[in-house]
């Protein structure tokens, strides 16, 4: 077996894979500081390096396009917070319904995957409507497509579910049916590390 995909199907990464990533990740961090304005990358790359189930999530944020980003500090649990910081909806995640309920439940033309599912193989959790706000403060994200975020389940189990963008200067939050997808709605995760 080719070793990417030995390393992919193991949730562990190659070593040339680590160090592109920790490149990347450190490019991104240095070039966009007002995100993250007080924190210090060498603290990030230990705490990254420490924990290689967490980076296998970051390189699958990578390679999806999602662009994860530090967004904040946990002091209390010392953890860094990742977000997906591409300015549109990360490509390699768009085209996808809900969740698999709504999958399962389309009975013609379905999409490949569910938002959920996907977050799920990856180790992130899909942003809350909250946390898409905040991402919307560290920069204007989605202004030409829309991400999926949880959907409260008195929602849900009504058959639709919420999504976000930002158009003219605000964060809209729309509803649709969950098991509806176009391509130009995907979803933007967060990962604790």
């Amino acid at each position: 077996m080719p070793e990417k995909t030995k390393a992919m199907n193991e949730k562990e990464l190659t070593q040339e894979q680590r160090e592109d990533l920790i490149r990347a990740l450190k490019a991104r961090f240095e070039s966009n500081m007002q995100r993250h304005e007080e924190l210090e990358w060498d603290k990030v790359q230990e705490k990254l390096e420490a924990i290689p189930e967490k980076l296998w999530s970051l390189y699958e944020m990578e390679r999806t396009e999602g662009e994860p980003d530090v967004v904040d500090y946990d002091k209390e649990k010392d953890e860094y917070i990742f977000f997906d910081c591409s300015k549109e909806s990360p490509k390699g995640r768009r085209s996808i319904c809900y969740d698999r309920e709504a999958l399962e439940a389309r009975k013609k033309h379905k999409p490949e995957n569910s938002a959920m599912d996907v977050a799920n193989a990856m180790g992130i959790e899909m942003l809350t409507e909250e946390q898409y706000r905040s991402l919307q403060e560290l920069g204007n994200f989605d202004l030409k497509t829309s991400s999926w975020v949880q959907t409260p389940d008195d929602i849900r189990k009504l058959g639709g579910a919420i999504f976000c963008d930002y158009r003219y200067g605000h964060v809209f939050v729309y509803h649709n049916g969950a098991d509806s997808y176009y391509g130009a709605r995907g979803f933007r995760g967060s990962l604790r590390v």
